[in-house]
């Protein structure tokens, strides 16, 4: 599932609130424990960090190029 921005909005305003229950649009979750809730945050958070390595928005990982040189053959 593609999350979006608003997801996250949701999630951690139901956390600052201290709310168990997350509605987003007709769906509505509701989590056993505030671990579950950060649990979801950090897993959307992480999903929302590929989609923008995928899609060029944020630079993945750092290429590394290295040349050596020495004399003769």
């Amino acid at each position: 599932m593609a999350y979006t921005q608003a997801h996250l909005d949701a999630l951690e305003a139901a956390l600052v609130k201290g709310e168990k229950r997350v509605t987003f649009g007709d769906k509505t979750v509701e989590y056993r424990s505030v671990d579950e809730l950060q649990a979801a945050i950090a897993s959307v958070k992480r999903d929302l960090f590929e989609q923008a390595v995928d899609t060029g928005l944020w630079p993945g990982a750092p290429r590394q190029i290295r040349v050596t040189t020495g004399k003769g053959f």
